[in-house]
């Protein structure tokens, strides 16, 4: 799959923010999948992580950018889909952490909680960082064996 997809989606808090991102993302040559919202207006942030996650577990886009008032909301419900692992990231360490550590394959942001700025340099932390193995694949196969278990 190609890695400079990337899909993308919001709820009205975090709208301005993901609109700011994918302006950056088209910038640095990534193919945007926008699945939404596309306003201000009231929205509930399920109706747009679910969608998102769904088509990373497909798939169909390899990692995905979730944004909400905090980033919270959307990680909770991200995260309730098998194989997702969406992480809350709130400055670049916990950006490269999520990925070297984590293999995160959903970044949450925080629409009312970043500045443009801080967002883009998580954002490009992120994008530039991978999946170190090792030790961290263990633990990841253990969180997928709760998966399967329940």
């Amino acid at each position: 799959m190609d890695d400079k997809i990337i899909g993308i989606a919001s709820d009205h808090a975090g709208f301005p923010l993901k609109e700011f991102l994918k302006g950056l993302l088209v910038n640095w040559d990534y193919k945007v999948v926008d699945l939404g919202c596309n306003s201000e207006d009231s929205v509930d942030y399920p109706d747009f992580a679910y969608p998102l996650a769904r088509k990373v577990t497909e798939g169909k886009i390899p990692r995905g950018i979730l944004i909400c008032g905090t980033g919270i909301g959307m990680s909770i419900a991200a995260n309730k889909v098998k194989g997702i692992r969406a992480a809350l990231c709130w400055d670049e360490c916990t950006a490269r952490m999520s990925r070297n550590h984590n293999d995160a394959n959903i970044l949450c942001l925080g629409g009312r909680t970043l500045t443009p700025k801080q967002a883009e340099q998580i954002l490009k932390v992120w994008l530039e960082e991978s999946f170190l193995g090792g030790n961290h694949k263990r633990r990841l196969d253990k969180i997928s064996k709760i998966e399967r278990d329940g």
